[in-house]
């Protein structure tokens, strides 16, 4: 009696850490401001936003039985991007970096509205520079690894989500999210770029095999 009231817990507590799993694929686009001081701690005006693509996939989980709470772990590649000048020197600017990310997440099921389920987002991420050029005039500039240049930041983001079904297995959602950077490593006298960043996605959510979770 024993033995089978412990397999019997045993297949309770799989089935419970089956439940509502999913998988999440997102690519969007990245329209980005710089915040940026030289060394000597002198801010650049006339800072331009470019856009630039954008690409994430994690594990996804509900946290409560209602599943209005999901906790999320991905990893990310972001792109951004700003071009300027200074017309008094006679110079331009401009600005191509790339950044491999991991992230944590809190998703939050505001209401439904038929199929139609909308969401609230919070992220915080640790990105890490592994490609990004500085243009000054003629001049172009290899920014990964450089000491005077900050190569790794933390990203807080917030935004919102709407997501429809298309099948009993896959969702898929349209999301906007604002973020900010905030300088992780950064010598005494380095350069220091500040990223804001609006975000426009689109991606689908994949329940994992016999961890359904309903849309």
């Amino acid at each position: 009696m024993l033995k089978n009231y412990k397999i019997l817990t045993s297949i309770l507590l799989i089935s419970n850490l089956c439940f509502c799993q999913q998988l999440t694929f997102e690519f969007g686009t990245t329209v980005s401001a710089f915040d940026y001081e030289n060394s000597q701690g002198r801010p650049l005006n006339n800072l331009l936003s470019k856009s630039k693509s954008y690409f994430g996939m994690g594990y996804r989980q509900s946290i409560n039985d209602a599943n209005t709470l999901f906790w999320s772990l991905g990893a990310s590649y972001n792109s951004y991007g700003a071009i300027g000048s200074e017309s008094s020197v006679d110079n331009y600017f401009e600005w191509d970096v790339s950044y491999l990310g991991v992230k944590a997440g809190l998703d939050i099921k505001l209401f439904e509205l038929r199929e139609l389920t909308f969401l609230a987002n919070v992220s915080a991420a640790s990105e890490f520079l592994i490609r990004g050029n500085q243009t000054i005039n003629n001049d172009v500039f290899n920014l990964v690894g450089e000491e005077e240049f900050n190569n790794n930041i933390l990203f807080f983001r917030g935004g919102l989500e709407m997501q429809y079904p298309i099948s009993r297995s896959t969702a898929i959602f349209v999301r906007y999210s604002y973020g900010t950077s905030v300088l992780i490593s950064s010598g005494k006298n380095a350069e220091k770029l500040n990223l804001n960043a609006h975000q426009f996605g689109l991606g689908f959510i994949i329940n994992l095999p016999k961890c359904f979770c309903s849309y």
